[in-house]
């Protein structure tokens, strides 16, 4: 009988990972109230820019209203969850509405979250950062029927925003919106202090339920089922419209328990500093649900990454876990040595959203004195991740590698036919299990490309899986590089450039090229050190291939980045204009 290892041929490349965890069916609704039973007088969450913070109790309690006076109720409990969620129920919204918060990082943003989970609300989570067209076209594409949002941020004024996307609202004199063009909105919600014409302000909400309805809230949550839509990610487009993932509680509440496991949240009590945007999937799985499980907390260090306003919640709140995306890690790591405050605390570092270098896991681990990095690796569409790192990894499969599959889920590896690859071969990563979203909201066309008819979801990685079922990235298809028919994936270059000492970040893409079809481009910041071109291709000359070498090198001091701290390279590439001299 011919074997695969008599043919001296690696076997195809599946793996499924069990893992020893069952899977839970439970709602986030379930999940946070078990939370409260077992961990009460945890923080739930801290806001530290606000100076704001609420016990798991707390955040939960249901009140009396016979015995506590008003002014007490706004003062102390306005900002609960059952309160909210009584009041959106009073308000007219039902089960599968769908609720966009769109706001940073707050207090608020979390009650929002929770609220609508806990009464069947779909929650849409909108970037902060998004211009008045882009929050125009999420609202119809999926029937947003109430939206939560703050004042201000930035440059934003999110009410001028909506008044310009929907003028009935200055004149809904009720706070009842109706509106030919957007007929699913109903209300809007500001978290303010002030009056804004047409609007509701969340204390509003906070005060329309009562007692009865408060104590309906449990009947009504008993018809909620974990495989309901809970959540809908509007995915970080760079070509076209985002597409809107569909998520349910099963997704979140069951990857967070098995992130929370491998961050060994489960170990002791811990408080997270979250840098990263609440409205991306990191910021509601990775940092809020995942702290459920062992009654964690979510430290809100800034209402948007501010690495100094991090460096300070983690000395002040004595955070153990740092929660961040390479790019912030460069840019923590670099205000830290400004700042040189007295971290004792931290103990482990999650990174993800994007690859991170061998050496930026290294420059993570000395700076902050901790015993562990760990890195996540997915997509949204997996709720979203789909590989971990575990507890007593070596150097290699810390630095080279994404990570163990997570459990409960089958990983497998495609050629453009959809043919395994042995294992160690290049290919498209596939994922599937628990963890794949329910659909692209009403865009069916899409969901078929993404999730075949026998559920494996494709997630566009060129992906390298080891028989051990860890994985290595290559890169996105959609980011190779074509140069002369040699095809060159970026990360590899970024990893190999990341090791020069002088150099602190650098992306590489490819430019269009009458010779060769694509040439390599890399735009780079140093740490103040002065390089020149030739320094670079001497540096890469004797240790990559000469086709890997960039042709055009440029120096800057910083990216252009989305909000949940991934760099744009299509802003770069739109950037970039030929040397004269080439």
């Amino acid at each position: 009988m011919i074997t695969y290892a008599t043919r001296n041929v690696l076997p195809p490349s599946y793996y499924h990972y069990i893992g020893k965890d069952p899977l839970v069916y439970r709602t986030i609704g379930q999940q946070f109230a078990r939370a409260a039973d077992k961990f009460g007088d945890n923080d739930a969450i801290v806001s530290y820019h606000e100076g704001k913070r609420l016990t798991y109790s707390e955040a939960q309690k249901k009140v009396d209203l016979r015995y506590v006076n008003r002014l007490h109720v706004q003062k102390y409990v306005s900002r609960q969850i059952d309160r909210m969620a009584a009041g959106l129920l009073k308000l007219g919204l039902n089960r599968g509405d769908r609720i966009a918060i769109w706001a940073p990082n707050t207090l608020n943003w979390y009650i929002a979250l929770m609220s609508a989970a806990r009464i069947g609300l779909i929650s849409v989570a909108i970037n902060h950062a998004y211009q008045t067209p882009e929050m125009a076209y999420c609202m119809k594409k999926v029937g947003i029927k109430a939206i939560v949002a703050s004042e201000a941020f930035k440059t934003q004024n999110y009410y001028d925003m909506l008044c310009n996307i929907v003028p009935e609202i200055r004149n809904s004199s009720d706070g009842i919106i109706k509106s030919s063009e957007y007929s699913s909105l109903r209300a809007v919600i500001m978290d303010s202090e002030k009056d804004y014409p047409g609007t509701f302000k969340i204390e509003d909400i906070m005060s329309l339920g009562s007692n009865k309805d408060l104590a309906d809230l449990d009947k009504k949550s008993k018809f909620i089922q974990p495989d309901d839509p809970c959540n809908i990610q509007f995915t970080s487009g760079t070509t076209g419209r985002p597409k809107a993932a569909v998520m349910s509680h099963f997704n979140f509440v069951n990857n967070a328990i098995h992130i929370a496991n491998r961050t060994e949240l489960n170990e002791k009590y811990h408080k997270i500093c979250v840098q990263v945007p609440l409205f991306h999937a990191f910021g509601i799985v990775i940092s809020i649900c995942v702290a459920l499980e062992h009654g964690a907390t979510p430290v809100l260090a800034a209402p948007g990454f501010n690495p100094e306003q991090s460096l300070r919640a983690i000395v002040d709140e004595k955070c153990t876990i740092i929660n961040g995306t390479p790019t912030m890690y460069i840019d923590l790591i670099a205000k830290q040595k400004e700042l040189n405050l007295p971290i004792t605390s931290t103990e482990i570092a999650v990174t993800g959203g994007a690859a991170c270098s061998p050496q930026l896991f290294r420059n993570i681990k000395s700076t902050f004195g901790l015993r562990s990095v760990k890195t996540v690796f997915g997509m949204t569409e997996l709720s979203p991740v789909c590989f971990h790192s575990v507890k007593g990894e070596s150097e290699y499969q810390v630095t080279e590698t994404v990570g163990l599959l997570m459990d409960h889920l089958e990983a497998k590896v495609v050629d453009q036919q959809g043919n395994l690859v042995p294992f160690e071969t290049p290919g498209e990563l596939c994922v599937r299990g628990y963890s794949s979203m329910l659909e692209y909201f009403d865009d069916p066309v899409k969901t078929k490309e993404t999730i075949s008819h026998d559920k494996w979801l494709k997630t566009g990685d060129q992906f390298i899986l080891q028989e051990d079922g860890y994985g290595r990235i290559v890169g996105r298809y959609k980011d190779m590089i074509n140069r002369g028919g040699e095809n060159v994936f970026p990360k590899e270059i970024e990893d190999f450039l990341s090791t020069h000492p002088d150099i602190i970040e650098n992306h590489v893409f490819g430019v269009p090229d009458e010779r060769m079809g694509e040439e390599i481009c890399v735009h780079i910041r140093t740490n103040g050190k002065s390089l020149t071109r030739e320094d670079i291709r001497q540096f890469c000359k004797g240790s990559i291939a000469h086709f890997k070498i960039p042709r055009y090198i440029e120096f800057v001091d910083d990216f252009p980045k989305t909000t949940s701290g991934k760099i744009q390279k299509f802003i770069l590439r739109e950037r970039f204009n030929k040397p004269a001299s080439s």
